[in-house]
Order: C-alpha cells, then sequence, then structure tokens
C-alpha cells in the first residue's frame, strides 16, 4: 500500500525522542510498534510504502500516526515570523512532524522517561510490553505490543521493579489507580483547556509539568504544550537573553508561539542537533 507523504522526514521525526518502539531496518525503512498493530515503512520518491500485521484502515492509522494532514508549511511561516532563530533555520527542520500516539501508553511511558535516558526507557517499555502485551507476528519475527489498561491493571510494585523502572514503580501503580477509579479519565482530558488538563495530570503522584506536557503534546496534538528540561532551558535563556527560569522561559514560549509553543521547542532541540552533526 502507498500513500502520500507530504513531505515528511521519516528518520528525524521518528528518532527524535517522541516515540521509543522505532527501528531503522538494514533496507533503510522503518518498523514501529502501534497500539493495534506492527507497521513498516519504507521512503519511496513522493511516497510512503506502507506494510502491516493488520492492513484495515492502514492508511488512515498511518496518516493520523505521522500527522500528515496538518499543514506544517503554514504553521512554519507562523512561528518564524516570531522568531529570527526559526526563521533562519527553519530549513533545518523540513518534514518534521509530531507524531500522534496512544494516550494510554504515552500515559505510561512518560512516567517511565522521567529522570531517564532514552537506551533505559526503550528497555523498560519492551520489558513490560513482552511480560504483559499482546504477542503478535510481523514478517516472521515476534512483536509484543504495548499492553492496555486490562493487561497493566493488577500489576504490582514487585512486577514493576523487575522490569527496571526504579524509583517510577509507584508512579505507575499511582496513574493505573487514577484510571481504575475513572476509567474516562484520558478520554475526559480531550475536553479541558490545556491549562486544566495540566493540573488534572499533575494531581498525580509522579506526574509534573514536564511530563503532563509531554503526554499532552505527543499523545493528545497540544500543540500549546512544551516540555521543558534542563536542556531547554539552556538554550532559550542563552539565545533570547532570559532569567533561566521555569516560569520565565514558560511566560516567553506563550507570549511569543502561542499556540504553537510545542512545535517551536520541538525545532529549537532539532535545530541544534542537526548543527552538531553538521559539524561532525
Amino acid at each position: 500500500m502507498k500513500i502520500k507523504s507530504n513531505g515528511i522526514n521519516l528518520y528525524d521525526t521518528l528518532f527524535s525522542g517522541q516515540c521509543f518502539r522505532m527501528e531503522e531496518e538494514s533496507d533503510g525503512s522503518f518498523t514501529l510498534i502501534l497500539s493495534d498493530r506492527v507497521i513498516n515503512i519504507k521512503e519511496e520518491g513522493d511516497y510512503l510504502v506502507l506494510d502491516s500485521n493488520v492492513l484495515n484502515d492502514l492508511d488512515l492509522v498511518v496518516t493520523k500516526y505521522l500527522d500528515l494532514e496538518r499543514d506544517y508549511q503554514f504553521i512554519n511561516s507562523r512561528i518564524g515570523d516570531k522568531c529570527g532563530i526559526l526563521r533562519d533555520n527553519i530549513h533545518l527542520c523540513e518534514g518534521y512532524r509530531i507524531l500522534n500516539q496512544d494516550k494510554f501508553e504515552m500515559f505510561i511511558t512518560y512516567i517511565i522517561s522521567q529522570n531517564n535516558n532514552v537506551k533505559r526507557i526503550i528497555g523498560s517499555v519492551n520489558k513490560l510490553s513482552k511480560l504483559y502485551g499482546k504477542r503478535v507476528y510481523f514478517r516472521d519475527k515476534e512483536y509484543y505490543l504495548f499492553p492496555t489498561f486490562d493487561e497493566m491493571k493488577d500489576i504490582t510494585l514487585e512486577e514493576l521493579k523487575s522490569i527496571g523502572v526504579g524509583f517510577r514503580d509507584s508512579y505507575i501503580r499511582s496513574a493505573l489507580n487514577k484510571l481504575a477509579e475513572d476509567s474516562l479519565f484520558l478520554d475526559k482530558i480531550d475536553m479541558m483547556s490545556t491549562d486544566k488538563a495540566i493540573k488534572e495530570l499533575v494531581s498525580i503522584k509522579g506526574i509534573g509539568i514536564k511530563v503532563a506536557s509531554c503526554i499532552l503534546l505527543f499523545a493528545y496534538g497540544r500543540l500549546d504544550t512544551f516540555p521543558i528540561d534542563t536542556w531547554v532551558r539552556h538554550f532559550v535563556s542563552d539565545y533570547f537573553s532570559m532569567k533561566d527560569e521555569i516560569n520565565v522561559i514558560s511566560k516567553f514560549m506563550k507570549e511569543t508561539f502561542g499556540e504553537y509553543s510545542g512545535i517551536a521547542i520541538q525545532y529549537f532541540y532539532h535545530i541544534q542537533r542537526n548543527k552538531k552533526r553538521q559539524e561532525v
């Protein structure tokens, strides 16, 4: 099956730190584990060639996941007008997209990501999936889908410790308890303003503003949310000559980039990464 690529840069998008269940194959294609299926995507000119163990609605699933219908040229123009750094370097972000990922998976995964490195995050997520998720086969290889709430709801702290999540075990258990109390919690987030959604998420033990922002950006498409980590604080304070304080940076991002603050933050990181590549 083929669909229009709409200018996406698959490598830059998939390996930007948004998702943790992807692999680049020897033929240059990419295999991803989504919530309900495994997919393989290969760039071929202006098209993406798709394959999966579940072919139903595959074109629609991939189009939504890769955010292919959003007008990024318009967004790039808008945020470039607001910021000289982005205007002068926006070409380095050509084809970068914000992924639309599963709400429950992001809810748990970004709790695991706290004070963690990518290798360990991937390891924990894969162990969790192998122990509690559904096993599927694709191209003669075994994969495990990320477990659903029902598959995870009875997991114990001891079991969580065994997969290497460390101090985050109690945070994951708190998140699961929240869903046990209110099965529609993640759906209700969709109906809230961004500020209200952040308040609801941070009310759960172990979820701070950064994790809440990641969940909203990568699972709910809230482009006005912007995870602020140490790197972002240094970058923004240095380039824009402001205090290295979260409240100051947050105010600046909201006032400068508004509804596209999340994309602007991602672009700042991506620009730096591309510049480092060019220096090598």
